[in-house]
């Protein structure tokens, strides 16, 4: 319940650049291409891919959404390592936000979402500057449904063309006007379970006290 509570009012504090709140989380796309060419759209009739298809591997994308200022931001991988993690939070705390006091970091607990990737990646040095320029709230175990950042991916697979993506460069192409669409609009999150309604509605798992 204590994560709940923190991940909650997290949420819930009033937009501030200078603390900007971000979910990174990612997701893995698998890379199919086609052994025969499409059959072109015709009036009436969309395009026509045969039955049979090629595995080209898996692609990673990481998810970087700031909920409340509207805004994402899309990066394709071939890997999901802890190095990379460790790379995307570098990105974000010394290139996207680098005027921030302390970008907010809010994920869920994979085991490469810990600072500790950091170390992987760079010299110590490195690393500790890095990890003292965020601030890192997790989310509870088994309390996916409280991570805001599994809201982008599902986006994105609904909204993108549905169809074959056969190469890390072709998902790029995908992803990047999507990006830009939705970030023209600036569409956020508006969050409205609070920490009030935690303590009703999940009182079965608070202690009792008597």
């Amino acid at each position: 319940m204590c994560a709940t509570e923190d991940v909650l009012d997290v949420y819930h504090r009033p937009h501030d650049p200078k603390r900007p709140v971000v979910a990174p989380d990612e997701t893995s796309q698998q890379l199919v291409g086609e052994t025969v060419q499409p059959l072109p759209p015709e009036p009436g009739q969309p395009e026509r891919s045969d039955y049979e298809y090629v595995r080209n591997g898996t692609a990673n994308l990481f998810m970087l959404p700031e909920p409340s200022a509207g805004w994402r931001y899309v990066a394709v991988t071939d890997r999901r390592t802890a190095k990379d993690f460790a790379g995307v939070v570098r990105w974000l705390a010394e290139d996207l936000y680098p005027a921030a006091e302390k970008p907010v970091l809010v994920m869920d607990n994979l085991n490469t979402h810990s600072l500790a990737s950091l170390y992987e990646a760079s010299p110590p040095e490195q690393a500790r500057r890095i990890a003292e320029r965020v601030e890192v709230h997790h989310t509870p175990k088994h309390g996916s449904w409280l991570n805001v950042a599994e809201i982008e991916p599902g986006v994105l697979s609904r909204q993108c063309p549905d169809r074959r993506i056969a190469s890390m460069d072709e998902l790029l192409k995908q992803s990047e006007p999507w990006e830009v669409e939705r970030n023209d609009r600036a569409v956020g999150v508006d969050w409205r379970f609070t920490t009030a309604d935690a303590r009703i509605k999940l009182r079965r798992l608070c202690p009792a006290i008597g």
